[in-house]
């Protein structure tokens, strides 16, 4: 039996999480500039010396393909703690912080309102996969400083929850007897857990290309300026795709062996089975290609990106434009 008053009371939370990352995301963005001109000002003061010493020019880099020099490379840990720069980051995390507890008890009351766990549509593991990731950010943010990084966080929550509510709304209901098994929350939990660090890993991915890229030409300037220097962004990336690959494994398995359970076999070639493994290939290649000598880490971490790629189709592509024993997502088409 559903309760369509804590129904309708999820339904709000998760509008106002939404409503709150925006201005979390505006001001992570503020941040970033700001704290990158502050970097090129602080550059720009060195200059002369540079020059004097070995020849830098006073945009803050060395020649082309030249690493920034002294004070770009890892702009984040020479922030000031008490510039206006560093407030816009922190008020950005303060709404963060908000925007987390709203989505956690929207996606909670959801599955209050219908007493099981929000597991059983397109919606509902949407809802499932923002509230990790932004559990994962805003508990890494109390353990480092990560202010960089949360625009690049709040910005695939919203499209997740906009996505969600706009186009794959679904009203709270009972689960389909297909579904009603305690393997449900195994495997989609930790589908969902594996999703969220993709996700973080991807936005990653993308900081450290940008960040690569300027200082390959050698022009790290603007709100680049306040990433870390390329070859650390690299490092984080890679070890969130070290936590993320060995649950998308389990996932595979547990599938698998839930699969067996209510169909009578492991492998069926399923649509979903199909792709939930050809993502298992693509990060399995990444994390090859990482550990190569061969491959430098910038073609690695495209491989990454495809993976993320594969992942949303995944979800996406799979859940509403092929049928098979997954359709699931509850979306009307």
């Amino acid at each position: 039996m559903t309760n369509d008053s804590l129904a309708q009371a999820s339904d709000l939370a998760i509008w106002g999480a939404v409503v709150v990352l925006v201005p979390a995301m505006l001001a992570f963005l503020v941040h970033l500039a700001a704290s990158g001109a502050a970097v090129q000002r602080r550059v720009e003061r060195r200059a002369p010396v540079a020059v004097g010493a070995g020849g830098a020019d006073p945009a803050g880099v060395g020649p082309a393909g030249a690493a920034p020099v002294d004070g770009a490379t890892d702009a984040p840990s020479g922030t000031d703690r008490g510039s206006s720069s560093r407030r816009w980051g922190v008020i950005g995390l303060q709404l963060t912080f908000l925007a987390t507890f709203l989505t956690v008890a929207g996606t909670v009351l959801r599955g209050v309102s219908v007493g099981r766990a929000p597991l059983g549509n397109m919606y509902e593991f949407a809802l499932v996969t923002a509230s990790f990731a932004l559990v994962i950010y805003s508990g890494w943010s109390l353990r480092k400083d990560r202010l960089w990084l949360g625009a690049f966080v709040t910005l695939p929550v919203l499209v997740i929850l906009g996505a969600a509510k706009v186009a794959w709304y679904t009203e709270a209901s009972q689960l389909m007897p297909a579904l009603n098994s305690i393997w449900l929350i195994i495997h989609v939990t930790i589908a969902i857990l594996a999703t969220a660090l993709f996700t973080i890993g991807a936005a990653l991915a993308v900081a450290y290309l940008l960040r690569d890229r300027a200082e390959t030409v050698g022009r790290v300037r603007g709100w680049i300026a306040a990433l870390p220097e390329a070859g650390r962004l690299e490092r984080i990336t890679y070890g969130i795709h070290i936590v993320a690959f060995p649950l998308w494994t389990f996932t595979l398995i547990a599938g698998a062996i839930w699969a067996e359970q209510a169909w009578g076999r492991y492998w069926g070639w399923d649509p979903k089975e199909v792709w939930t493994f050809i993502i298992w290939v693509v990060y399995a290649a990444y994390l090859h290609a990482r550990a190569t000598s061969s491959w430098s880490t910038r073609r690695a971490t495209w491989v990454a990106l495809l993976g993320f790629g594969c992942v949303i189709f995944n979800y996406v592509g799979v859940n509403l434009l092929m049928t098979g024993l997954h359709s699931y997502s509850g979306v009307a088409t």
